[in-house]
């Protein structure tokens, strides 16, 4: 994604961030411990995302495309960052919540995200050979 639509895109995902911590800190009733710690994960998942996103710069695209081999910072440790903090940010809401069901709409969110970074492993190993192959054997997800 380039120019002007990687910053529109960028307002849009500021824009939610921030209502998604406004929803999650305006819900009437009372702090049990779940809600403290699904709030707790839920800004730790934001955060990581709003970190992974400003790291992978103009490499992000919706699809998958090899743009660059992305290897500082947390991409130094996990190959799939935004994908992993969603998730966090996610069980951060079933707790928060308190609705098991979301439960299993973290675990179907999780098996897709995990099917999409299997394509696009295919497309920066297709694109990046060897390095991408030493990169993946050296990081988590």
């Amino acid at each position: 994604m380039e120019g002007r639509h990687l910053y529109v895109f960028t307002a849009v995902q500021t824009v939610a961030a921030a209502a998604i911590l406004w929803f999650v800190f305006s819900i009437s009733g009372p702090w049990d411990l779940q809600r403290v710690v699904g709030a707790a994960l839920v800004v730790a998942g934001v955060g990581g995302i709003a970190v992974a996103r400003y790291q992978l710069g103009s490499s992000f695209a919706l699809r998958a495309e090899a743009h660059q081999l992305v290897t500082h910072g947390i991409y130094s440790k996990i190959r799939n960052p935004i994908y992993v903090f969603g998730a966090v940010m996610l069980a951060g809401f079933a707790l928060v919540l308190h609705r098991p069901i979301l439960w299993l709409l973290l675990l179907a969110i999780v098996i897709m995200q995990t099917l999409r970074a299997r394509r696009e492993a295919h497309v920066l190993e297709a694109a990046f050979g060897d390095a991408y192959r030493e990169y993946r054997r050296q990081t988590w997800f």
